[in-house]
Order: structure tokens, then C-alpha cells, then sequence
């Protein structure tokens, strides 16, 4: 009986080092003009930023979503 528990201890000493806590990382960081319209695309690379459905370039206002 010593040896079976023994065994069972040295079985999950071993087995409790494989364990993977998962982290908590939080949101991505939030830089000035990271992602405004929260898209999935940086705001360095986003066409269209307000998602009004004009492209930056055409539109007057491209961070106010409800103006052209």
C-alpha cells in the first residue's frame, strides 16, 4: 500500500508541472488612433475609418461616422 501511494504522489507531482494556466492579457494597446471604428484594422492601414462607407481620401470628415 506505501508503494502504490508513493507512486500515485510521485505520479501527479509530475503530472501537476504540465498543467497550463491560461492568462489573462487584456485588451491590445490602445496608441493614439489604434483602431477608432474597432474594425480590426489600424487606423495606419484603414481605408475607411469611420465606417461610413466612403474611403478616407473622398471623404471631408473621416473620423465622423455620420458626415461625408
Amino acid at each position: 500500500m506505501t508503494k502504490t501511494l508513493a507512486l500515485l504522489l510521485a505520479a501527479s507531482a509530475i503530472l501537476a508541472g504540465c498543467v497550463v494556466a491560461p492568462y489573462d492579457r487584456g485588451p491590445p494597446p490602445r496608441g493614439h488612433g489604434y483602431d477608432r471604428d474597432r474594425d480590426g484594422v489600424p487606423n495606419r492601414y484603414d481605408r475607411d475609418r469611420d465606417n461610413d462607407g466612403v474611403p478616407n481620401r473622398y471623404d471631408r470628415r473621416p473620423n465622423n461616422p455620420y458626415r461625408y
